[in-house]
């Protein structure tokens, strides 16, 4: 019976330079892309998100057969890095049996990767131990997940392919370290659960928890005098806190969270797991649904106290990924405002730190930060497309919008609004660097449409920040 499915999408990614609007690979044309996935219980198909990202179309086929059906997405997570396809064809399922979860391995334990790697077109197997189980960086999303790391090969072709151990998932492939031979990770059965448990759950991906605190080791004897910490509590040091979690509600700077739903946590801030191995506690973090509560202990002035949070998926100010959306921009007399996010920044290539624009400090402060309030984004002036009405505005590309008319920009629908704003014969604009813009509000509407005509711009924003009523009144407006 069949258990491994090879598919193929449609719509590989050309990196384009700077485009006008905005920096995005964009996709052209077609290519097909050769990757594994496998059947798990209610008719469904396991594999990476990465191998599904932006794309246009799915084809399927069971091992052993000729004949493709077409898939559909029905969820992918970046952060994990895995993603649910469904096939609607009764006749793809006949004959098909469904690959049981098992669990996490333990050290030395074999297990076999199944794919399709570079070097040919049949199905492969390679066979290696497991060498390490703990937190690593999933690369795709940027996030920090349990993760198992084996001495078998993994390479292009070997993601979304199963790792059996015995006759159940072990894991599933999904990323090697560079440099180094046959050293690869795959995805463990905890973090599949939680995936496939929020889509059953929401019909949706649903994402990874966060605590919405920094945390810092404390195992130099003397910080755990300063906060009178007796010898036989250990723990880690809240250094900072995000202030739309619901931890900002209770913790405080400079509290020590002892346990977590009454797990000691130690001064390294790793957690006892299976037979003498240990974990970072954000394990236990992650592996919480969204809106369960959690149990801390935590010492602050000396004493304990017990406290209960509820957790939620928190975003970043800048976004790590923007897979399977199309980028947000807004354009007013030639300015062209964007949110920041980490593929923009991205495409100044590898050492982007470096050879960024270090003028607004973007690389430096953006990455970092954290939102104050909800939807809040980090908006910029991506460039100036030149036009007489923004003559002499062209150097103050890359720099990060603060104020308009006064107002602080919350985010990018936002800085449409007050730019719409009527009332005003002129539009400020206050960027960082104590750096403004000004223009003539009635003559920069009248440039919009000029400038949009000249570098064959369909649209003065994109779909995202307004209705298509609102969208066609804008434009409208722009060409009178």
């Amino acid at each position: 019976m069949s258990k491994v499915i090879q598919f193929r999408i449609r719509g590989g990614r050309i990196r384009s330079s700077h485009h006008v609007l905005y920096t995005k690979k964009l996709t052209f044309g077609f290519c097909l892309l050769n990757v594994i996935g496998f059947v798990i219980r209610g008719k469904r198909i396991l594999t990476n998100a990465h191998v599904v990202a932006d794309h246009t179309f799915v084809l399927v086929r069971k091992h052993g057969s000729p004949t493709k059906y077409r898939a559909t997405v029905q969820a992918a997570g970046h952060e994990c890095d895995l993603a649910i396809l469904v096939v609607e064809s009764e006749e793809f399922w006949e004959g098909m049996n469904s690959l049981e979860l098992g669990d996490v391995p333990f050290l030395q334990e074999a297990v076999s990767v199944v794919g399709y790697p570079q070097g040919g077109d049949n199905i492969s197997v390679t066979r290696g131990v497991v060498s390490r189980v703990e937190p690593a960086k999933y690369v795709r999303g940027a996030s920090q997940l349990l993760a198992i790391q084996i001495d078998a090969a993994i390479n292009p072709g070997n993601s979304g392919g199963p790792a059996i151990m015995g006759d159940k998932i072990a894991g599933v492939a999904f990323q090697n370290l560079l440099g180094a031979e046959n050293i690869g990770y795959i995805i463990p059965v905890p973090v599949i659960k939680h995936f496939i448990a929020g889509v059953e759950e929401h019909g949706e991906y649903v994402g990874f928890c966060s605590l919405g605190l920094s945390c810092q080791r404390i195992e130099n004897a003397q910080i755990r005098e300063y906060f009178q910490m007796q010898s036989k509590l250990t723990g880690v040091l809240v250094s900072g806190i995000n202030p739309l979690s619901d931890a900002s509600r209770v913790f405080k700077k400079d509290d020590i969270i002892l346990s977590f739903d009454g797990v000691p946590i130690a001064n390294d801030r790793t957690v006892p797991f299976r037979n003498r191995e240990r974990i970072t506690f954000d394990h236990l973090v992650s592996m919480k649904k969204p809106n369960e509560t959690a149990e801390l202990k935590v010492l602050r002035n000396g004493e304990v106290h017990d406290f209960k949070i509820t957790l939620h998926t928190l975003q970043p100010l800048v976004p790590v990924h923007q897979f399977d959306k199309l980028p947000s921009y807004f354009i007013f007399a030639g300015l062209v405002f964007v949110p920041l996010t980490q593929p923009f920044l991205n495409e100044y290539g590898e050492d982007w730190y470096n050879i960024s624009p270090r003028r607004s400090r973007l690389c430096a402060r953006a990455p970092r930060g954290l939102r104050k309030k909800p939807g809040e984004q980090f908006i910029i002036l991506s460039r100036v497309l030149m036009d007489d009405v923004n003559a002499g505005y062209q150097r103050l590309a890359e720099s990060q919008v603060k104020k308009v008319n006064g107002v602080q920009v919350l985010n990018l629908k936002h800085l449409r609004q007050l730019v719409e704003d009527g009332n005003k014969n002129y539009v400020r604009f206050d960027l960082d660097g104590e750096r403004v813009i000004v223009l003539d509000h009635e003559l920069a509407r009248i440039a919009t449409l000029r400038i949009l005509k000249r570098h064959k711009i369909p649209h003065v924003m994109s779909s995202d920040l307004t209705d298509d009523q609102d969208a066609a009144e804008l434009q409208s407006a722009c060409s009178t």
